[in-house]
């Protein structure tokens, strides 16, 4: 941390990689094994989603050294496209983006600490830490940064050193084989493969974490190419670690429709204490994820808050420059969500909602090129217009299936957009009418 009250590239990398690495790779392998069982293919749905968060990342390094300003996708929508679809993104960020997520991360690392130490609610270990974190991030960037960056060095550690030890510590090794084989190729091209597809993009999301600290990061045009692609490139090498190490570690059959994944080839690898070691390294490891979300998340609200009038109490910052107000409200509304389980049918379309956030974004790569070629731009593209196309192609289809197969939850993404669109119009509105006001009163 520096006195001139900005994050270090360290710490914003650190938001990253703990956005990334959270509940997703520790869940989805079983619900892959139901339709398929290839080492060669499941590996390579992680190395897929890791290309496509990769060339995501390419792109938003353009956007962010290009418009260097917190907030996300709410930034660069804004400036790019109009207000109104920086607003909506914004309010779909605030409303499901994080504050869902943040209270599921929170409840897992309850429900695993709780089940290692059975004494303790879970629900109530989930109140606390998000509470503890949310007094932490809202005082001083010193010790916002200090913490975030504590804790993703340890998740990383603990995964290096749990895959290690699992590798060398297991005695029965399995047959799976990660070579290609025949009947490999149809399996890559199955819709079983694309339903998969879809959970692996939702546990790569948070590649884009670092751009909505922009305004906080040092020297932003610089750093925010170098920590995006580098973040992403070593989360995506821990998730093929992770999945190679369950595969070869467990039976295919004993792992295949489990959600507590790391739970079975712990046991398989450390035998009776597999268990304990697995609830308290997952726990230990959400609580980097809750803190990251928590800390990204609402610079969203804050941005808002400077360019609408309406919403003005959350675009204070404290002393030291932190959006304290806007933190605080986030953690109210995922406590809310927290408390009252609604989350639950939230998350299932608040994925597919925040893919078509990152799809205009990336698409607004060539848009900005069109329109603003006269910008200055620190950092461009590697290998455009290739990781642009790469991007939009594979995102384009996970959304498309989603319709097609999950249509209530298309809907429910398109209603909480339009009530995006119905807040903006209101906020503008009340803006101008309090604007009005200021400018037709008296002088003294």
């Amino acid at each position: 941390m520096t006195h001139s009250g900005k994050f270090k590239p360290s710490v914003a990398a650190a938001i990253v990689i703990a956005n990334m690495i959270g509940t997703g790779v520790f869940t989805s392998l079983g619900f892959q094994l139901l339709e398929i069982q290839s080492g060669f293919v499941l590996l390579s749905l992680w190395a897929i989603g890791g290309v496509s968060a990769l060339c995501g990342a390419l792109c938003y390094a353009e956007l962010g050294a290009t418009l260097p300003r917190s907030g996300g996708e709410y930034n660069f929508l804004s400036q790019i496209y109009h207000p109104m679809a920086g607003f909506i993104s914004g309010w779909v960020s605030a409303t499901v983006g994080f504050a869902a997520p943040t209270a599921l991360a929170a409840l897992t690392f309850g429900s695993y600490f709780s089940s290692v130490f059975p004494s303790f609610s879970a629900l109530w270990l989930a109140t606390g830490l998000v509470l503890v974190l949310t007094a932490t991030h809202s005082s001083s960037h010193a010790s916002s940064g200090g913490l975030q960056s504590a804790l993703t060095v340890l998740k990383l550690l603990l995964i290096v050193g749990f895959s290690i030890l699992a590798l060398v510590w297991v005695e029965d090794v399995q047959p799976i084989v990660f070579t290609p084989v025949e009947g490999d190729g149809a399996l890559l091209m199955s819709g079983s493969f694309a339903v998969a597809l879809i959970f692996v993009n939702y546990a790569y999301s948070g590649w884009n974490a670092a751009t909505y600290i922009s305004s906080e990061l040092e020297q932003p045009r610089k750093h925010l190419p170098i920590i995006l692609i580098s973040s992403t490139v070593l989360v995506a090498l821990c998730y093929l670690l992770l999945n190679y190490v369950f595969l070869y570690t467990a039976p295919v059959d004993a792992l295949a429709g489990k959600v507590e994944v790391g739970y079975v080839a712990a046991q398989y690898a450390f035998g009776d204490t597999g268990a304990a070691i697995m609830g308290c390294l997952l726990a230990t490891l959400l609580v980097s994820t809750v803190s990251a979300m928590i800390l990204a998340g609402p610079r969203v609200l804050h941005a808002i808050g400077q360019d609408f009038p309406a919403f003005k109490e959350m675009g204070v910052s404290n002393a030291d420059g932190i959006p304290a107000r806007a933190i605080i409200l986030q953690c109210i509304v995922t406590l809310m969500f927290l408390w009252t389980s609604s989350f639950e049918s939230i998350l299932i379309f608040s994925g597919a909602t925040m893919a078509l956030n990152t799809f205009f974004a990336v698409l607004g790569v060539f848009v900005l090129r069109w329109r603003c070629p006269e910008l200055e731009r620190p950092y461009k593209t590697w290998l455009y217009p290739l990781p642009p196309i790469v991007f939009l192609s594979i995102t384009g289809w996970t959304l498309i299936y989603t319709v097609m197969q999950r249509p209530v939850e298309a809907w429910m993404s398109a209603g909480i957009i339009a009530s995006g669109a119905v807040f903006y119009l209101a906020s503008v509105k009340l803006g101008r009418h309090r604007q009005h006001r200021v400018n037709s009163r008296p002088s003294p």
